[in-house]
């Protein structure tokens, strides 16, 4: 009866991968920067792998390799996309290591990417984290450099 009055428990997030923090609105892709993915955050990285930004299990890795979808055990549905328009890329320099019903932390290596690459091919490198399915914004960070496994939020 009083589930509703229950304040919802909310997930750490931990930087993916080394690199720049970039606030969402500040992304070059007005799908993410409008939040119409939902709340998140970027980082320019600085390393070629990326980690699991929450506990959780993979849920989908898409065939292009350039993002992979997470549950946390609170019901938050994230998503890691790597880069902008890297979809068109096909998967080639991405390396993915691991599979979807693994359980994964803030330790476990989920992607390896080839970022000269993808600037070679023109595109933007960002690496998104996008909570898809509502919750709190990440706004208020005020980050600038970043370790990947490092508490960006409780």
């Amino acid at each position: 009866m009083f589930e509703r009055f229950k304040k919802k428990k909310t997930d750490a997030f931990f930087a993916p991968v080394d690199g720049t923090f970039v606030p969402l609105n500040e992304v070059a892709d007005p799908v993410f920067s409008q939040k119409m993915m939902g709340e998140g955050f970027g980082i320019q990285p600085a390393a070629s792998e990326i980690y699991a930004p929450i506990k959780g299990t993979i849920t989908t890795i898409f065939q292009t390799k350039h993002a992979i979808g997470l549950t946390s055990s609170s019901g938050s549905e994230v998503l890691i996309h790597i880069g902008l328009d890297t979809v068109e890329l096909a998967g080639e320099p991405f390396e993915v290591h691991v599979q979807e019903g693994q359980a994964v932390d803030e330790n476990t290596l989920l992607v390896t990417a080839d970022f000269d690459r993808i600037r070679k091919s023109g595109k933007s490198e960002v690496v998104l984290t996008l909570v898809t399915n509502g919750g709190e914004s990440f706004d208020s960070l005020s980050k600038n450099q970043v370790q990947h496994g490092e508490l960006l939020r409780k």
